[in-house]
């Protein structure tokens, strides 16, 4: 892959997003509908989400508690 190609995104399975972010299922799909969490991409019967997308929720979590202190 050279400098200017970009891989391509990353899909995370429920358990993976999960397992990164430390809330259970229930709550994932809860903070969806608020608009508090990324949306999944639909692929088919199942869902999937893009990695970029959860690390940047996580990022945003960090930087929100950093203004606060």
């Amino acid at each position: 892959m050279t400098e200017n190609e970009q891989k391509p995104p990353r899909l995370l399975k429920i358990a993976e997003v999960m397992g990164r972010v430390g809330l259970a299922k229930a709550t994932i799909y809860a903070r969806i509908q608020n608009g508090g969490f990324p949306k999944p991409v639909s692929l088919g019967s199942s869902s999937r989400w893009v990695e970029s997308e959860i690390d940047a929720w996580i990022a945003d979590l960090v930087v929100e508690r950093d203004k606060a202190a």
